[in-house]
């Protein structure tokens, strides 16, 4: 399924009057406090997040899963999925593969579809936390940190068979997440796990191509719940740099402990140049996989002061990799991800207004009560009229989850898949 251009601007002329008093409004009170609303709204405009392959269908837990109607089958139907996300908030136009669950089978056309959606591929995701059909050796006690150095082996030529499939597609980049670790005391040895964990992603980085990086995500706990090989960043950021300049941390939003003061990891992951990329979700107690921004916005808009920053003041870090990695087990997979995608560019012009010289001063003087309102002054703001602006710039729509309503897009992709069609992955 495809978005008709003339129904997207038939559904946008319902709501332009009433866009372009708000737009009008907030301009008028943005040019007067000495922002550039046109190089705001550019970096909104440019600001892309991948949308992970597994992400297009129903979630679960460890309990069940409830599956939606309409899921996509294949992998071309995810990235039409994708393409419609994009269409519509102009913010969705990159996909991330999880690799074996959305393996090509035909790469060239496959590269002509998302070509066809403006998408480009993201990360490639390696799986080495379930064990494969037909293969050799099983990951029940661990992949790259095995004691088995055939299961080590097995783990490392799977993803050095993934950045072989990312690099067909036009990829940079290899995301590896270990659910490596142990469940009782005595179960493993600490330092035999990581030192196999560090050699095993040498040998994976000696084969990236010279233009990849190497993502390396840490969580400290689930599936295994005593302790985990890659815990926290500083584990993964000491392995990224064993590995190499190519080798950088990934941050995940709900790979933390309660209360994790995530915008600090961020700052020093950027001082240091070894922020590689970030995966969005929220949480209420731990990796919940929630919609980004439903819980604990404010504490978003702060990683995002903190990431604004870094891409200002930071040339030694690259260019982040973005990605939504959430799971939707009660809400219609798309809603789920144009809600997620709204938040994420929300947070990012809240950051974008933050004045950062009046917050550097105040910071200097010791003014607490200042640098508090200069943060809080910013994250008041209202900017979804200039989130509508960038959608309009790039004639996406002003109001996606309105017009995939009015649209009626979930019951015209039960139309063309069915009610039982299963989506791949998770």
């Amino acid at each position: 399924m495809r978005i008709d251009e003339n129904r997207l601007e038939d559904a946008n002329k319902k709501s332009i009057a009433r866009h372009n008093e708000h737009f009008d409004f907030l301009a008028g009170i943005m040019t007067n406090d000495g922002h550039d609303i046109n190089a705001i709204l550019q970096k909104l405009q440019d600001f892309q997040v991948a949308i992970p392959s597994w992400a297009l269908g129903a979630g679960g837990t460890r309990f069940g899963r409830f599956g939606f109607q309409g899921e996509p089958a294949n992998l071309e139907q995810k990235i039409d999925d994708i393409g419609i996300l994009h269409k519509l908030t102009q913010t969705a136009g990159a996909v991330s593969l999880h690799i074996p669950w959305d393996v090509p089978s035909d790469y060239d056309a496959i590269k002509d579809l998302a070509k066809s959606h403006d998408i480009v591929f993201d990360a490639v995701n390696s799986n080495t936390f379930q064990d494969q059909k037909n293969a050799k050796e099983s990951y029940k006690y661990g992949s790259l940190s095995n004691t088995n150095s055939a299961v080590r082996e097995q783990a490392i030529a799977h993803n050095v068979d993934v950045i072989k499939i990312g690099d067909r597609l036009g990829s940079k980049s290899l995301t590896v997440w270990l659910a490596d670790g142990t469940n009782f005391p005595g179960q493993g040895n600490f330092q035999k796990a990581l030192s196999h964990t560090e050699d095993s992603l040498k040998e994976i980085y000696k084969t990236l191509p010279n233009d990849w990086k190497l993502f390396i995500e840490y969580k400290p706990y689930e599936p295994n719940f005593y302790s985990t090989v890659i815990q926290d960043w500083g584990t993964s950021f000491m392995l990224a740099n064993a590995c190499g300049d190519k080798a950088y941390t990934l941050v995940d939003l709900g790979h933390h402990l309660p209360n994790t003061n995530i915008e600090q990891i961020v700052s020093t992951l950027m001082l240091k140049g070894k922020l590689g990329g970030f995966h969005f979700n929220d949480s209420k107690y731990g990796d919940d996989d929630l919609t980004v921004g439903s819980v604990k916005p404010y504490a978003l808009f702060l990683i995002f002061n903190a990431l604004v920053y870094g891409m200002e003041n930071n040339p030694q870090n690259p260019y982040p990799a973005w990605m939504i990695d959430a799971s939707h087990n009660v809400k219609d997979p798309l809603e789920d991800l144009i809600q997620s995608l709204e938040a994420i560019q929300e947070a990012y012009a809240k950051a974008l207004l933050v004045d950062q010289k009046a917050l550097t001063l105040a910071q200097q003087n010791h003014d607490v009560v200042k640098c508090q309102e200069i943060l809080q002054d910013a994250y008041r703001t209202d900017v979804r009229p200039l989130l509508e602006k960038a959608r309009l710039n790039r004639n996406g729509a002003i109001n996606p989850i309105e017009t995939y309503r009015t649209l009626k897009i979930r019951e015209n992709l039960i139309k063309e898949r069915g009610a039982d069609s299963v989506a791949s992955g998770l």
